[in-house]
């Protein structure tokens, strides 16, 4: 699915995302965030971050505070910022 962000400065993006309800964290693409200059904050605890099949993504040191718009309805969103390859974006459905 493609859903729009935008992000703490005003600067809109179209994003390819997946959603699934055992992700346990909303993550977005370390790259994209580099490419679009979006504005990072450090997360005060770090936590790892682990692939399906299980194997270390790495550690989250930092997020993206983002506004998540889908089918007309916005929400603040706090975005863990990792490696993603597939996405530009999980996103977590509970």
């Amino acid at each position: 699915m493609h859903t729009n962000m935008k992000t703490s400065n005003g600067k809109k993006l179209w994003l390819k995302a997946s959603i699934n309800s055992e992700y346990t964290h909303t993550e977005i693409n370390k790259q994209l965030v580099k490419e679009e200059w979006i504005k990072r904050k450090p997360i005060n605890r770090l936590f790892k971050v682990f692939n399906a099949n299980r194997t270390k993504n790495g550690e989250v040191t930092i997020f993206v505070p983002l506004e998540l718009e889908i089918n007309k309805h916005t929400k603040k969103i706090n975005v863990a910022v990792t490696d993603l390859n597939s996405m530009d974006m999980f996103l977590e459905y509970n």
